[in-house]
């Protein structure tokens, strides 16, 4: 693997350079990280997660509520499975360490809600993409 000055990364047989930004919030929006350690803690885990699934954080926060992360993975890996490795991982690991936060705050077992949000980022807009794509047959 290697990335160009682009921020492309170039692996055997393809090239990729796309970002995620994934967001998800605790079950009932009960803050769980409401000391600088449990939030080291959280941010710790994250990062062992990724480096077992080939994930990059390139940014990340961890709110009392709340997680933000802004990652790149290899294209093989879908998004779908990526957040399910977070989130499950993140939540025995983290529950693991602190039986009394799930007892006391977290009576139902989950410490995420089941939703998140994701999106996709690139440095190429969304119209510079689709003017690209529409003049393609006029060059």
């Amino acid at each position: 693997m290697s990335k160009s000055n682009g921020g492309e990364i170039h692996e055997r047989g393809y090239v990729y350079n796309f970002h995620f930004q994934l967001v998800w919030v605790t079950r009932y929006r009960h803050a769980a990280f409401t000391t600088p350690k449990l939030a080291a803690e959280m941010a710790d885990i994250l990062t062992k997660i990724a480096r077992l699934n080939e994930v990059t954080i390139e940014q990340m926060a961890v709110m009392p509520d709340h997680i933000h992360l802004l990652l790149s993975f290899k294209p093989k890996y879908a998004p779908t499975n990526v957040v399910k490795a977070f989130k499950g991982g993140s939540a025995r690991l983290f529950f693991e360490r602190h039986p009394e936060i799930k007892s006391q705050k977290f009576w139902g077992g989950h410490l995420w809600s089941p939703s998140y949000f994701m999106s996709t980022l690139g440095d190429m807009s969304k119209t510079t993409v689709e003017n690209y794509i529409a003049n393609q047959r006029k060059a």
